[in-house]
């Protein structure tokens, strides 16, 4: 019998868990396949843990991988994949958008013969704010990546044993997920899924942290930033060479004119700003390597529950 594992990060879900499993367990045990939901704590410090360990000590199927501190949700997914021992892995959050009467779609549809398949949202279920944070998060990664990442991509998505494999092999502490996954390839389609409303509490994943992934991803996946500034440097050489031969030209030719300090020192300030500006992006590139040179493990775990 085949096997499914639910990898779900959680961080101050403590609000969710108990109706996500409360949703999900009958669901799993209606597939007709052996199943585990494997839960892995990003560091929280609420009922989380607690609320996940008493359903655990009843139900052995659940399990859960505990960070000794918060890692972030690339670390927590990558420990969750990593651990996972089904022939299928989902890959979802616990708050319900993305709701668990969709797993025997995505089960269906990978029994298909597909390595990948990612789930898209009909409609996003947030608030418009958050709808318009999403689009710019989405259309900074798709202009300056080339991920040619799906449109209204879902948490939701499920693969198989080979693809997780697959993306053990990517070993790189600055992890943006989706890029992984979109660059492994393979055999992969997608399916529409109906999103809710969250069932409690707020997203931690707010506009902010969004960006940050959004331009790691972009210093990962992408050298544009180094190209546009080897072109703008260019642009602004030109631009300043034929600066000089217009006011030679005008000095000399037209009327004779006496430049003052203040143009001095707004070209020094310009030119200092636009070093820096270069410089700075070849440091973020140098920062990354140096912190993928040092080889250090992706996440720190404190303890296992349900694990042999």
């Amino acid at each position: 019998m085949k096997k499914l594992s639910l990898v779900v990060p959680v961080y101050f879900e403590e609000d969710c868990i108990a109706q996500f499993l409360k949703e999900t367990i009958p669901v799993l045990k209606g597939l007709g396949l052996g199943w585990e939901i494997v839960f892995i704590d990003d560091g929280s410090t609420d009922r989380t843990t607690e609320i996940i360990k008493a359903f655990a000590g009843n139900t052995p199927e659940i399990k859960l991988i505990e960070f000794s501190y918060n890692q972030g949700k690339q670390a927590a997914v990558s420990a969750g994949i990593r651990y996972a021992s089904g022939d299928y892995l989902l890959y979802m959050d616990p708050d319900l958008q993305d709701p668990p009467d969709e797993i025997p779609r995505f089960v269906s549809k990978i029994e298909e013969g597909y390595d990948l398949v990612f789930g898209i949202r009909k409609e996003k279920m947030d608030s418009g704010i958050n709808k318009i944070y999403s689009k710019i998060f989405w259309g900074t990664l798709n202009r300056f990546t080339g991920l040619k990442i799906p449109k209204g991509l879902a948490v939701m998505r499920i693969f198989n044993r080979k693809f997780a494999d697959k993306f053990l092999e990517y070993s790189e502490q600055n992890r943006f997920i989706e890029g992984i996954f979109i660059h492994i390839g393979m055999k992969r389609t997608e399916i529409e899924v109906s999103q809710r409303n969250r069932f409690a509490g707020k997203s931690k994943f707010n506009f902010k942290r969004k960006m940050e992934l959004a331009f790691n991803a972009i210093f990962d996946f992408s050298e544009l930033p180094l190209r546009l500034a080897v072109n703008l440097g260019i642009s602004l050489s030109f631009l300043g060479l034929i600066a000089l031969i217009v006011i030679a030209y005008i000095k000399f030719f037209i009327f004779d004119f006496a430049a003052g300090w203040p143009s001095l020192l707004s070209a020094i300030v310009l030119s200092l700003g636009l070093q820096l500006f270069f410089i700075g992006i070849a440091a973020i590139y140098i920062g990354k390597i140096y912190k993928e040179s040092k080889g250090r493990p992706l996440y720190s775990i404190k303890e296992f529950t349900n694990f042999e």
